[in-house]
C-alpha cells in the first residue's frame, strides 16, 4: 500500500481557520458572564449614549455659535445705526454752521425788510449799478407809515377782540349745546330708568298674578286628589266589606250550588265556595288508600324482580367464573405439553449435535439413519 501525497488547498484551510477563530470568540463572547447580560447589549447602549451626549454637545456649540453670530450682528446694526445717526448730527452740524455763516439774514439784500431795520445795514453795491427790480424803498411809501402802523395796531387789536369774543360765544354756545345735550341724556335716562321700573312693576305683579293662579291650580289638583283618595278609600272599604260578607268567605255551600238540569248534579261556583263535601272528601280517601296500596304492590314487585335479576346476575357470574377456570386449566395443560415437546427435541437436537461431533459427516448411510430416527422420534 503506497502513500499518496495530494494537492492542500490553503484557502479552504484559511477558511476553516477563520470559522474556527470566530467560533471560539463568539463562544468566548457567549459564555463570558462579565459581559453577557440577558436581553440587552452594554456596548451598544454606551455607543448610543456616547453617539447622543456628542450629539448633543454639537448642537449646543452650534446654538452658541449661532448666538454669539447673533450677537455679533446685533452689534453691528447697532453700531451702524449709531455711527448713521452720527454722521447725521453731524451733516446737521455742518449745513447749519454753513447757514450761520454763508447764509446769514443779515447779509440778505432785503435784509431791513425781513428785519425790520431800515438803515441798518449798508448797501455794498452802487445804486448806479442796481436796476428797477433792486429797488428796496419806493417815492411816496414812507409817508404816514406811524399812522398807517398805529391803524394797523388798532385793526389788529380789533380783529383779536372780535376773535375773542366769538370765540367766547362759540364756548358759551358749545356749553350751551352740551348742556342740552346732557339734559336731553338725562331726561333719556330718566325716561328709560321710568320704563324700566314700569317693566319691572308689570313683571312684578304679571308673576304674582301667574303665582296665584299656579297655586289656585295646585290647591284645585290637591282637592281633587284627596276627594280621588277619599273615593279610592270608600271603593275599597266597600269591596271589602262585600268580600267579608260574601257567601265565600261565610263558607255557605248553599249559596254556591247552582242547578244545571238535566239530571245532572249541581254546579258549585269556586268564587263563593272553595270547601268540598263529604261525599268529595271521602271518595278522595279512598281514591289516595288506593293509590297507595298499589303503589306498595309495586314496590313489592319491583323487589321480587330485583332479587330474582341479582340471582341470575349471580348464577352468570357463577357460570362465567368456571368457565374461566378451564380455559386457564386446559391452556396450562397446553403449556405443559408444549414444555415437554420443547424438552424433548432439545434432547435430540443434542443428540444430534454429539454425533456429528463423533462422526464429522464421513458415514452417510449412518447419518441417514440418524436422520430417519429423528424424525420418527418426532
Amino acid at each position: 500500500m503506497y502513500k499518496v501525497d495530494l494537492p492542500i488547498d490553503h484557502s479552504i484551510e484559511k477558511a476553516v481557520e477563520r470559522r474556527r477563530s470566530a467560533e471560539t470568540a463568539r463562544k468566548a463572547r457567549v459564555f463570558n458572564t462579565r459581559l453577557r447580560v440577558m436581553g440587552l447589549d452594554v456596548d451598544a447602549l454606551n455607543q448610543q449614549v456616547q453617539e447622543k451626549k456628542h450629539k448633543q454637545n454639537m448642537e449646543g456649540q452650534r446654538d452658541k455659535a449661532f448666538d454669539k453670530l447673533r450677537n455679533l450682528h446685533d452689534e453691528m446694526l447697532l453700531q451702524q445705526d449709531i455711527d448713521e445717526k452720527e454722521k447725521r448730527a453731524a451733516l446737521h452740524t455742518d449745513l447749519a454752521q454753513y447757514w450761520a455763516t454763508h447764509q446769514r439774514v443779515e447779509d440778505s439784500r432785503d435784509a431791513d425788510l425781513k428785519c425790520g431795520l431800515k438803515g441798518a445795514f449798508m448797501i455794498t453795491i452802487p445804486e448806479g449799478e442796481l436796476g428797477p427790480a433792486s429797488m428796496q424803498i419806493f417815492q411816496g411809501e414812507g409817508i404816514g407809515e406811524e399812522q398807517r402802523k398805529r391803524e394797523q395796531v388798532k385793526k389788529t387789536e380789533r380783529d383779536l377782540r372780535a376773535q375773542t369774543e366769538d370765540k367766547a360765544r362759540r364756548h358759551i354756545g358749545n356749553k350751551h349745546r352740551e348742556m342740552l345735550v346732557s339734559r336731553e341724556l338725562m331726561y333719556q335716562d330718566l325716561k328709560g330708568v321710568q320704563q324700566a321700573t314700569l317693566e319691572e312693576e308689570c313683571k312684578k305683579a304679571a308673576r304674582i298674578a301667574l303665582d296665584n293662579y299656579n297655586q289656585a291650580l295646585a290647591a284645585q289638583r290637591a282637592e281633587k286628589l284627596k276627594e280621588q283618595q277619599r273615593r279610592e278609600e270608600r271603593e275599597n272599604l266597600a269591596e271589602m266589606w262585600h268580600t267579608l260578607a260574601s257567601d265565600m268567605m261565610t263558607e255557605c255551600a248553599e249559596a254556591a250550588e247552582r242547578e244545571v238540569g238535566g239530571g245532572k248534579p249541581p254546579r258549585v261556583l269556586t268564587d263563593r265556595w272553595k270547601g268540598m263535601s263529604p261525599e268529595q272528601l271521602s271518595a278522595i280517601h279512598g281514591e289516595r288508600e288506593a293509590q297507595c296500596l298499589e303503589r306498595q304492590r309495586q314496590r313489592a314487585s319491583e323487589k321480587i324482580q330485583d332479587a330474582a335479576w341479582d340471582l341470575q346476575l349471580l348464577k352468570l357470574s357463577r357460570e362465567s367464573e368456571e368457565e374461566e377456570k378451564r380455559a386457564a386449566e386446559l391452556r396450562r395443560q397446553k403449556r405443559i405439553q408444549m414444555d415437554q415437546h420443547n424438552l424433548q427435541l432439545a434432547r435430540d437436537q443434542q443428540a444430534y449435535q454429539e454425533y456429528l461431533n463423533k462422526k464429522l459427516y464421513t458415514n452417510k448411510p449412518t447419518r441417514d439413519y440418524f436422520y430417519q430416527f429423528s424424525t420418527n422420534s418426532r
